[in-house]
């Protein structure tokens, strides 16, 4: 799998619909292979990524049904709720990094340099200082709880920039964005809603999202 990213003359608002320009004008890639472990919901999830040399944008849009999303802090588990998620390797033997969202907005991220399972969790993980993950901005469509479920149609949108001194603080310096190529995922999920799923972009060989051979390749147009 392989997914061109724009360069932008600036930074998108957060505020920006799917439909508006820029993200109007930039293709979208498609969150569609499920993991056969999940329920038989299958929402549609699409992102369009855009880039300036501040930082990675993204925009996560979602026909979702049974959404919920109730973890709120910096930090929680929010794969257990209606999620979307991408991570990103910049540069080989220096691991990745893991940037998880819920539908109404909270963060989970960390830098992964052992993704082997263990007893413990993953070998090699740190979860992101709160002062690091904060420079992460994210904004969803959705009340930043999202409970009792709703099981009808529901449409909704995550928008997130990624500064890239962050990156750099994690993987080491990457100099100017345009001609590189990174290996990267995205990710639909809901662990803990009424109809749990697992949907990538990149197919995955197993029920695992931290399987970095699967990644992609995300490459920055010049």
């Amino acid at each position: 799998m392989e997914y061109r990213v724009r360069a932008a003359r600036s930074r998108p608002s957060l505020r920006d619909g799917w439909d508006d320009s820029p993200w109007s004008a930039t293709e979208a890639l498609e969150i569609g292979h499920f993991r056969p472990e999940g329920s038989d919901h299958r929402p549609r999830a699409r992102a369009r990524l855009l880039y300036t040399e501040e930082g990675l944008c993204g925009l996560f849009h979602v026909e979702d049904r049974y959404v919920r999303s109730v973890h709120t802090r910096l930090g929680d588990p929010v794969y257990e709720d209606s999620c979307v998620e991408i991570f990103v390797q910049p540069w080989p033997g220096r691991g990745y990094l893991n940037f998880e969202m819920n539908a109404g907005g909270a963060l989970l991220a960390g830098h992964v340099t052992d993704h082997r399972r263990t007893p413990g969790g993953l070998a090699g993980f740190a979860t992101l200082a709160d002062e690091d993950a904060r420079q992460v901005e994210v904004r969803s469509s959705l009340p930043s709880v999202v409970e009792p479920e709703v099981e009808g149609p529901l449409a909704w949108q995550l928008a997130f920039f990624i500064p890239i001194g962050l990156v750099e603080k994690q993987v080491g310096a990457l100099g100017p964005m345009a001609g590189q190529a990174w290996r990267a995922n995205l990710y639909k999920c809901g662990d803990g809603t009424s109809h749990p799923h697992w949907a990538s972009w990149s197919k995955v060989d197993e029920r695992n999202f931290h399987l970095p051979h699967c990644f992609g390749t995300l490459r920055f147009e010049r």
